[in-house]
């Protein structure tokens, strides 16, 4: 995962094709309403990138997907609103084409002078995109002497603007580098895959166990130890033999909990107390009941207060976390203790020189919740990504870069 990056390059007087994430909340999907991105976090994680190529005398030119649009008819996946907040923040013009490739693009790029920035239209308005169609690979290729790609919330997609640019690139004796935010990705997450410090601490959490199973296997070669919360717990609890009453279980996964838990002895931490309701509802009654014993009618939410005793005493001394899924329904503020907890415990850790992951997606999003992201040595831009290179698979838009 040794990766060339843009600071090894010469991108003076260069037309630069950067592969962004710019994967934005929006404020609405109705194409007739003034659109505007709710949250920039993942723009603003592209600015190092974007200032070093700009500083360096680079044009730029940027291409990101939005969204889940069904054809270039879903209008309201458009990169609009994208281009104005990006230009906001820049303070300079921002290009916006209609298209991703074509003859106005060809010729707009054409023009294009170092230190202007241009957004192609989202990428997914292509059919060509997620078949990673080598026609349209080679299409973006030709639009720039340079590519970087600083999107690693995408990088474990085959796709054209990902994976196959990259390869058209280098075929055409060309660059394909990484810009600061992948390498950064890379640099935190690989330690924890290649040679993780020890004692090494995993927690897991989230809904499903059958999303996790082949990373529970992967970190049980690597972690001392893995903490198990959220609503995955309930299907090893019950794997157990307890009573889980009407909490979420995978039952096609008991066979596989059981598997792990034999093969994982005391290395693999459960939940010993829950909290629980009648039902799944923000204003839910909840009670703290033991784990081996969820009353008929009521269904875990949480994590309890004996719980995260033990996995405070589980985290002492621990020289790597890496954390992937919140432990309870923290998006309502009655279950959200134990996230917030955990989380508070794990700044704390940070604070003692442990090297604390947290791995994208929900967790992420549940450590700004809590107001404790900028405590926290590393939150991944990529939930699914971060997920795969935890697993141990290659990323096939890392590993169609150039090597350092």
């Amino acid at each position: 995962m040794n990766k060339k990056t843009v600071k090894e390059i010469d991108v003076q007087g260069k037309k630069v094709l950067l592969r962004v994430d710019f994967n934005v909340p929006l404020s609405s999907k109705d194409p007739n309403e003034n659109i505007t991105v709710t949250d920039d976090t993942r723009i603003r994680a592209a600015l190092p990138t974007i200032n070093y190529l700009l500083e360096h005398g680079a044009a730029l030119i940027l291409v990101s997907h939005l969204g889940r649009p069904q054809s270039a008819a879903d209008k309201q996946f458009a990169m609009n609103p994208v281009a104005a907040r990006l230009s906001e923040i820049l303070g300079r013009p921002v290009q916006k084409m209609d298209e991703l490739v074509g003859e106005a693009v060809t010729a707009a790029v054409a023009q294009l002078q170092p230190g202007e920035v241009m957004l192609l239209e989202n990428s997914r308005f292509e059919p060509g995109e997620k078949k990673n169609d080598p026609e349209l690979a080679a299409q973006l290729a030709a639009l720039a002497g340079v590519y970087v790609n600083d999107a690693f919330g995408s990088a474990h997609r085959a796709h054209a603007s990902t994976e196959g640019v990259a390869q058209a690139m280098r075929a055409a004796g060309k660059p394909a580098v990484a810009g600061f935010l992948l390498e950064k990705e890379l640099a935190a997450l690989g330690a924890a895959v290649t040679h993780p410090p020890h004692p090494y601490v995993a927690i897991m959490g989230g809904a499903k166990i059958s999303d996790k199973i082949k990373l529970i296997e992967n970190l049980l070669d690597k972690a001392d130890v893995i903490l198990i919360g959220g609503g995955m717990a309930n299907t090893f609890l019950r794997a157990k033999g307890y009573e889980t009453g009407t909490s979420l279980v995978e039952e096609d996964a008991l066979p596989e909990a059981a598997r792990l838990l034999e093969t994982a002895g005391e290395r693999l931490v459960l939940p010993t107390d829950l909290v629980v309701a009648g039902k799944f509802a923000a204003e839910a009654p909840a009670e703290i009941v033991p784990a081996a014993h969820i009353p008929a009618g009521k269904m875990a939410l949480d994590v309890g207060p004996a719980t995260l005793d033990l996995f405070r005493q589980k985290l002492q001394g621990a020289k790597l976390v890496v954390w992937n899924g919140p432990m309870g329904v923290f998006e309502f503020d009655r279950f959200a203790a134990g996230t917030n907890q955990l989380a508070e415990i794990l700044a704390g850790q940070a604070a003692q020189g442990t090297q604390v992951i947290i791995g994208g997606g929900d967790s992420a999003a549940a450590v700004k919740k809590a107001g404790l992201a900028d405590k926290m040595s590393h939150i991944s831009t990529g939930g699914g990504a971060s997920l795969e290179l935890l697993e141990g698979k290659t990323l096939p838009g890392i590993a169609a870069l150039d090597d350092a």
